[in-house]
């Protein structure tokens, strides 16, 4: 998948978790989202995207992503 319409699907995201008025939850909801509904190949695609600067990923989608990327670290 094009990584650009990762990044605009990460920001929608984000940007529906963020009306959670507490921060943390809506990070973990997103996190949790990511999780559950985007294939492995897609969260390495924005994962590798995040390492490499994350151009274009919201505040919030990006410590979402930062949090994934701790997640597959405790997995592997």
């Amino acid at each position: 998948m094009d990584v650009e319409r990762l990044v605009q699907m990460a920001n929608d995201i984000a940007a529906y978790f963020a009306s959670d008025p507490d921060r943390e939850a809506g990070i973990e909801g997103m996190l949790g989202h990511i999780q559950r509904f985007w294939e492995p190949r897609m969260r390495r695609q924005i994962l590798a995207h995040w390492q490499a600067g994350g151009a274009g990923l919201s505040a919030l989608a990006g410590e979402a992503i930062a949090r994934l990327a701790q997640a597959e670290l405790r997995s592997a």
